[in-house]
């Protein structure tokens, strides 16, 4: 049996004065979200500034529950901080039969997905059926059997005319940006070297953390997370950021054909140990669940696969991703970010550790084919074309041949940022109906690599 289903109206107290002063921002506006099973805080993170074009009335179903709880103080937040409150008004349906209401009422035309991976590619399936364009968190898919059905519903969104895109903050991070901005200067960087297995063209390692602060407060992940069926693999998951970088930065406003462009050399896959009581610190809760037994190992830990790592050639270009989760970032540090480009001329390598106080930094390494004068007169060069664009941007010479990249703080935004431009980049497509012609096949591509990887990882490590 169903349990009681319940409609609440949520409306911070910070909004009632933001709303009634801005009458024209709460008319009906064309684009209205509705938030579906907002399992995870990035979900939130879409409302953590207001967009011109977009309703505040926001309409969220869920299964009752902490998570939904959860979003809702997020978004209240929000709603009620100092500095540039927002003022979203969360109309919050709950039950267990919050899918089907959703899809019956369609109170709104964008369905935005943060959560429960096992069941995430399920949601946009029916969400495109019905005609609703589609903002998912990543990843959209976990498996290959998921990956077989996300390649038919971009197939079904082109026919139903709606837009399905996954949010991909870290191509707004500004080290990346120029990293990729100056990899396009083939005078200065002498283009990508073809690279090799052991010494890959392209390399991009990523360290994340299941214990962390979100937005000032501590973050309680469902136990959900730590179960690899319904969160996802490592290989499946962060992975993501890092394959849609390679693909964004080396080859942009390309498409990529998966059956044709990408072969995958090797994948391998494992865990980290999580202890009960680190278990118990992240999620509020005093035991493991049923669901997790299966990961329990004979110490008593949990391992949890979030490990993986992932060689490739894309193109003719050789390519490594990997990804590392611990459970806690030693104090006043975080996620860390490693990135190297190999030029003919130049390596771009993003370092994020102690000598950059781990935040990601860009630097600019000669690799010895030109001599150091002519090296810097190139170098100057080309910041100064890029600086037309990215104002302020400098270079300073660390030691011979080694440069590091200057940035105003001007140009710098945070990880909770970058949710508002990914989302302001998705309501442009909206509005004018379409995605760059590179954009979907180029989601499936990254999405058959990592599901690909997943499986071939897991026959060697089952």
């Amino acid at each position: 049996m169903n349990k009681p289903q319940k409609l609440i109206s949520f409306l911070a107290v910070g909004c009632l004065v933001a709303c009634h002063t801005g009458q024209d921002n709460m008319q009906q506006k064309d684009i209205r979200l509705i938030t579906l099973a907002p399992g995870h805080f990035h979900a939130a993170l879409v409302q953590k500034s207001m967009y011109p074009q977009v309703d505040s009335l926001v309409h969220v179903y869920a299964p009752e529950g902490p998570e939904l709880d959860a979003h809702l103080a997020l978004v209240n937040q929000y709603n009620t901080r100092t500095d540039n409150p927002t003022y979203w008004q969360e109309e919050a349906y709950q039950g267990d039969d919050f899918l089907e209401k959703m899809l019956a009422e369609r109170k709104g035309n964008v369905v935005v997905l943060a959560g429960n991976n096992q069941y995430k590619i399920d949601y946009i399936s029916q969400s495109v059926n019905a005609g609703l364009n589609v903002l998912a968190d990543k990843p959209m898919v976990i498996n290959q059997a998921g990956f077989s059905k996300l390649e038919a519903a971009f197939d079904n969104a082109s026919k139903k005319g709606v837009l399905l895109y996954d949010i991909m903050t870290e191509r707004y991070e500004i080290n990346t940006m120029l990293q990729k901005a100056l990899s396009q200067l083939p005078e200065f960087f002498g283009g990508l070297v073809p690279g090799s297995a052991d010494n890959p063209a392209i390399t991009k390692e990523s360290v994340h953390h299941f214990f962390k602060e979100v937005s000032g407060n501590p973050l309680i992940r469902p136990a959900w997370f730590y179960d690899t069926k319904q969160q996802g693999e490592g290989l499946v998951d962060v992975t993501t950021h890092l394959v849609d970088l390679v693909q964004w930065e080396s080859f942009p406003d390309q498409v990529i054909d998966y059956r044709k462009d990408i072969q995958l050399v090797g994948a391998r896959r494992w865990p980290t140990r999580v202890t009960p009581e680190q278990f118990s610190r992240s999620t509020g809760l005093d035991v493991v669940p049923e669901f997790l037994s299966g990961t329990v190992d004979d110490n008593g830990n949990l391992a949890i696969f979030a490990n993986g790592e992932i060689d490739y050639i894309l193109k003719g270009v050789h390519a490594k991703v990997s990804v590392i989760w611990n459970f806690e970032a030693p104090q006043g540090t975080g996620d860390t970010h490693y990135s190297i480009m190999r030029g003919a001329y130049a390596n771009l390598v993003i370092r994020q550790g102690e000598e950059e106080q781990y935040k990601p930094v860009l630097y600019v390494e000669s690799t010895g084919k030109r001599d150091a004068k002519s090296f810097e007169a190139a170098l100057a060069k080309a910041i100064g074309q890029l600086a037309e664009t990215y104002d302020g941007i400098a270079f300073e010479p660390q030691s011979e041949g080694r440069y590091r990249i200057v940035v105003p703080p001007s140009l710098v935004t945070t990880h909770e940022e970058h949710f508002a431009q990914v989302t302001e980049k998705y309501l442009s497509f909206l509005q004018s109906g379409a995605m760059p012609d590179w954009e979907v096949p180029n989601m499936i591509a990254k999405y058959y690599l990592t599901t690909k990887a997943l499986a071939e990882a897991q026959t060697v490590t089952p």
